[in-house]
């Protein structure tokens, strides 16, 4: 009989509440969210002559998401500026680094994004009736990632 380990592992579950990223170049920032984080392989079909009923489904290309950065409206604009930038036909590329902590401050995982630059920025929704914190969105397009986890 196969045995399968379980691959959740005993431990603690991780929280989505505590990380931070560093743009390298650009500089460390906090986020109050942050999306994106997928890859995804396209599945190729192919028809099997003579045998109607079965076809091969095999792996094709692999693509990763965007990641998607929001945080309070803050009075530094380097991030708008590096997006200005690309607008303007200078694209500057820089890694990335997601670090997730723990709930007692330690180190738990990471992800490093390679040659990140920025392809989209949403401005705050502004409302002279409302209170909210004001969001600002930016959406960067990466080349992969790879996983880490902190021991």
């Amino acid at each position: 009989m196969l045995r399968i380990p379980f691959l959740g592992g005993p431990g603690p579950v991780t929280g989505t509440s505590r990380f931070y990223v560093d743009i390298g170049g650009v500089g460390k920032a906090m986020f109050t969210e942050l999306g994106g984080l997928q890859i995804e392989t396209e599945i190729k079909e192919y028809a099997e002559g003579g045998l109607n009923e079965y076809v091969h489904r095999l792996p094709g290309r692999t693509k990763v998401g965007n990641l998607t950065l929001k945080r309070g409206m803050a009075q530094d604009d380097r991030l708008l500026r590096w997006y200005l930038k690309v607008v303007s036909g200078r694209i500057e590329r820089h890694n990335v680094t997601v670090q997730v902590f723990g709930v007692d401050g330690s180190k738990l995982f990471r992800w490093d994004f390679k040659d990140a630059y920025p392809v989209k920025w949403i401005g705050p929704q502004l409302s002279a009736s409302g209170n909210a914190l004001a969001i600002d969105t930016l959406e960067l397009a990466h080349s992969g990632l790879t996983s880490f986890l902190e021991r």
